[in-house]
């Protein structure tokens, strides 16, 4: 009797747990996904939709404005992830080293990682203001940051970058911290470099968590929104229209909650795609 208890403890303590994230996530995913198939508007029953199958499916892949942030959503996401994952280990490996107040230092390096990403974008487009910013205060020019396609990208990839690096840089720095001191050891009496002690030693040492760094970030800036909506909402002339910018417009600007869905689907499809390869490339190494 007591074995069977225990057999069904497990499952009966994790069950209302269950049905809650099955109301509050799964219920909702659901409907987004009816949604996609019909052409529902405000004024229709809730499951008054018509059925139109792949229609808005086609009708994002004919949308210009679509395809553009495709483009937009993929550079952005490629160009952020490299920044951080290049200034992340930098700063790591400085703040790896024993130095006269480097403790102060890795407690300033998570500043802007406390301060929420709508209020440090609203900051910064302050310091961007082209009739009172810092920056034009600076450089001694009047230059529309955020207004012109040419540096507004530029811009926002510039915030996203101050405000992820330094929780890119913690998760080096907790690896770099964890690493053994033998294979180091070893490579130094037998009179390697530091160059070189880094790019054989410490760099194959370290791959998991710059996998892992790589995983994070990515997942997070291909679905990136706080910033581009706090400083530019999309323009100017869509140049900062990444995907959920563009599905946030669709559906609660222009109220077209069915091509919203059918967005937010193929947006979440990509994603998991992007997860599941980056799952496989990791257990491929653990497997060799």
């Amino acid at each position: 009797m007591r074995h069977s208890l225990d057999r069904w403890f497990t499952p009966l303590a994790v069950l209302p747990t269950f049905v809650v994230m099955l109301l509050v996530f799964g219920l909702p995913l659901l409907f987004s996904l009816y949604l996609s198939f019909t052409g529902w508007s405000l004024s229709q029953d809730l499951l008054g939709g018509e059925f139109v199958g792949w229609a808005n499916y086609q009708d994002l892949l004919d949308d210009p404005v679509f395809l553009g942030s495709l483009g937009i959503t993929f550079g952005f996401t490629a160009a952020a992830v490299a920044a951080q994952l290049g200034l992340g280990l930098a700063i790591a490996l400085l703040l790896n080293m024993d130095l006269p107040y480097m403790r102060t230092f890795r407690t300033a390096l998570i500043v802007p990682m406390m301060i929420t990403p709508i209020v440090g974008a609203l900051c910064w487009k302050l310091l961007l203001d082209p009739s009172h910013g810092v920056f034009n205060h600076w450089i001694g020019e009047r230059i529309v940051w955020l207004g012109m396609p040419s540096t507004a990208l530029g811009a926002v990839w510039v915030v996203n970058v101050w405000h992820s690096t330094p929780y890119v840089a913690l998760i080096l720095l907790a690896g770099l911290r964890s690493l053994p001191s033998e294979p180091g050891e070893a490579a130094a009496i037998d009179g390697a470099s530091r160059l070189q002690m880094f790019r054989h030693v410490t760099l194959p040492l370290l791959r998991p968590y710059l996998l892992v760094a790589l995983l994070l970030r990515t997942i997070f800036e291909f679905r990136a929104f706080d910033n581009i909506y706090a400083m530019t909402g999309g323009g100017p002339a869509n140049s900062t229209m990444v995907l959920s910018m563009f599905t946030y417009l669709v559906s609660f600007v222009r109220f077209d909650f069915s091509l919203g869905a059918a967005a937010s689907w193929m947006m979440l499809a990509m994603s998991m795609l992007m997860c599941l390869v980056f799952i496989a490339v990791i257990r491929r190494r653990d497997a060799n």
